[in-house]
């Protein structure tokens, strides 16, 4: 499609595919190539010296041109009919729907990454009470999803780009355009529309942005699912070595109760073997006191049962001579009965007196004996 102007010789071409809406709504945005949405950018455009600006986030109150009448929709030689205003208030709408539907993106791109800080400050590694898990094997899955999804949104950022770029050199055709009277001719196929035309490719680049958001949200979940299930398992694996962790915690507690019970026993044990054998040493120095007490009495008594014995023996020695005496005697006094009366008195004195003294060492024996 061609649009010529006879004003001032101007040509404008508009070659197939250069006005296009971007999907979800058609609008004008821009974006670095960093990934960064640009929900908070606008643009504007001046048609017939009145200037039309749409804020990010916004449009321009539904319309293309103010009350004044001047620009495409007055009512002295206006470039677009009723169905071209509809059609462009059509797209200022969408151009707000879509940058609503930026800044809903980017809220939940932002609640997203803060969920995902949030779980791996809670998850992450060093977080799980002393347990530390490295999760490092899955940070370059993340930078690749994240590179991926970068690459993705500026990609979809500079197609819009390169659309808003061809729109806004359109309306600035169209504003050079209109300070003069403008014959158009149309160069056309018969029998095309241009709201159908831009119906269609509007449809067609929605169901391509379309399916480029299922296929990436397929992708995205298919390496989440895969993430989460190894979170999962690594997180069981925690979960089970913490128990494990408790259970042995317990039993050690429980051992070294029975060892601190263990060495108050024997620490009692060794108190009372030690009070024991002390008291034992008492008593057997008491004993072998006694017994050397003893065995000094037993010596002493040795000592005076040997005198005894000796002097009991030198007596019985005295007791036989005496009594061997006295029977030399009475054989004497006896066998001689010739003696004379004196010496028959004499004997038998000294026989009284030998028998005082044998019956002397008899009691003296016998005291000894008892």
């Amino acid at each position: 499609m061609s649009l010529r102007f006879s004003g001032g010789s101007r040509h404008l071409c508009l070659p197939s595919g250069s006005v296009r809406p971007p999907s979800g709504g058609a609008g004008f945005a821009g974006s670095s190539a960093g990934g960064n949405s640009v929900a908070g950018s606008g643009f504007s455009w001046a048609l017939g010296g009145a200037l039309v600006s749409a804020p990010g986030g916004g449009h321009a109150d539904g319309t293309l041109g103010n009350a004044a009448g001047v620009g495409f929709a007055g009512s002295e030689g206006s470039l677009l009919s009723g169905n071209e205003k509809v059609t462009m208030q059509n797209l200022n709408n969408r151009l707000a729907s879509y940058l609503d539907n930026v800044k809903a993106l980017e809220e939940a791109n932002a609640e997203l990454e803060r969920k995902i800080k949030s779980w791996y400050e809670k998850y992450g590694p060093g977080s799980c009470r002393g347990l530390d898990h490295d999760y490092s094997r899955y940070h370059l899955t993340i930078e690749d999803l994240k590179s991926k999804i970068i690459s993705s949104t500026a990609a979809n950022a500079n197609v819009i780009l390169q659309i808003d770029n061809a729109r806004l050199a359109e309306m600035k055709v169209l504003q050079c355009s209109a300070g003069g009277n403008v014959n158009v001719e149309m160069n056309a196929a018969p029998g095309v529309d241009l709201t159908v035309l831009l119906n269609n490719m509007r449809g067609e680049y929605e169901a391509l942005a379309e399916q480029n958001r299922r296929d990436a949200e397929a992708w995205f979940q298919e390496k989440s699912a895969t993430l989460q299930q190894q979170i999962s398992n690594d997180v069981g694996a925690a979960t089970s070595a913490r128990t494990e962790l408790t259970e042995l915690k317990r039993t050690m507690q429980t051992l070294e109760i029975e060892l601190q019970s263990l060495l108050a026993t024997k620490h009692s044990l060794e108190c009372s073997l030690t009070e024991t054998e002390g008291n034992y040493c008492t008593q057997l120095a008491q004993i072998q006191a006694q017994i050397d007490a003893l065995e000094e009495q037993l010596h002493q008594v040795r000592t005076e049962t040997e005198g005894q014995k000796l002097e009991h023996e030198q007596l019985l020695d005295i007791k036989a001579h005496l009594e061997k005496e006295i029977e030399t005697y009475c054989r004497l006094i006896d066998g001689d009965g010739n003696h004379n009366r004196l010496e028959h008195e004499q004997l038998l004195d000294i026989k009284a007196h030998l028998e005082k003294e044998i019956e002397t060492y008899c009691r003296l024996i016998d005291g000894d004996g008892k």
